[in-house]
């Protein structure tokens, strides 16, 4: 697979899924070596127009390398309700700028609703204002969420889906109107590209998690902290891993609680302990 080699060559580690819908990944290493990546990654021709995004490292943002073929790109379960052609998705909302973002939410105000495409856990630290946050664990989770019918009252409404890079709610979009949500929007290259736009001075409100060794980006001095500790109840945006090996779940954990706990667990962990 020439993603794999094209990584191992310029010693780079990360998470990259390939489907026929295209390609999506995070990559990270010696800054030069991503740049030639990019190149190289470019002159493939159905990534020429591909949508790279940067951020800052911490050295060790990933373990490995992950290289996987799936039917999906982004694995909804319905692989077969979504085309894509030269363009791109087929059938997808309208594009919106961080600032037609802006200026939709100044024309129809609050009834612009913010659809959250990410597993629920990582609204707990970051999310659009008043956005809606469905209750998902895994991505199929969304399916199951839109046809269940507590969303049914928003299928005239605008609804703006948002995802860390464009990519998820690239696809939620299409899925929502085939279920017939009319009016869908989404955000040109996600969260990250609004964020980069306006920090904390915008319609974002908070951080914004992300899948690597780093957990979280932040986007300003101002920055609101939305979490709680799942220990004392009081304010933090730090993740940690349940440190039960079997489960590993994300908790949010303040720096207090984790220096005066010998082991940071999840809720569930913690009751079996007491049985």
């Amino acid at each position: 697979m020439w993603q794999r080699a094209l990584c191992e060559r310029l010693n780079l580690k990360g998470r990259i899924i390939i489907s026929k819908h295209g390609i999506n990944g995070t990559v990270g290493g010696d800054i030069m070596n991503v740049k030639l990546y990019v190149r190289a990654t470019r002159e493939y021709e159905a990534f020429k127009d591909a949508d790279f995004k940067w951020s800052d490292g911490i050295g060790n943002d990933f373990p490995r390398l992950s290289v996987r073929v799936r039917d999906e790109i982004v694995t909804f379960g319905v692989p077969d309700e979504i085309e894509v052609d030269e363009n791109g998705i087929v059938g997808g909302g309208q594009h919106l700028s961080p600032a037609e973002v802006n200026a939709l939410v100044e024309e129809r105000g609050d009834d612009v609703v913010f659809f959250d495409g990410r597993n629920a856990f990582e609204a707990r630290i970051g999310r659009f204002k008043n956005a809606i946050v469905p209750d998902t664990v895994t991505t199929p989770d969304f399916v199951r969420e839109l046809e269940s019918g507590k969303y049914d009252h928003l299928k005239d409404k605008p609804i703006v889906s948002y995802c860390t890079g464009g990519i998820r709610c690239e696809i939620l979009s299409v899925i929502m109107k085939n279920r017939g949500f009319k009016e869908v929007y989404q955000i040109q290259g996600g969260i990250v590209r609004y964020a980069e736009a306006y920090r904390d001075k915008g319609l974002w409100e908070g951080s914004l998690y992300v899948f690597d060794n780093r957990l979280k980006l932040q986007y300003g001095k101002d920055e609101q902290i939305l979490g709680s500790c799942d220990y004392c109840s009081g304010p933090t945006n730090n993740f940690h891993n349940c440190e039960i090996l079997t489960c590993r779940t994300r908790i949010l954990v303040c720096d207090d609680c984790v220096r005066s706990h010998e082991a940071v667990r999840c809720h569930g962990c913690r009751d079996l302990a007491k049985v």
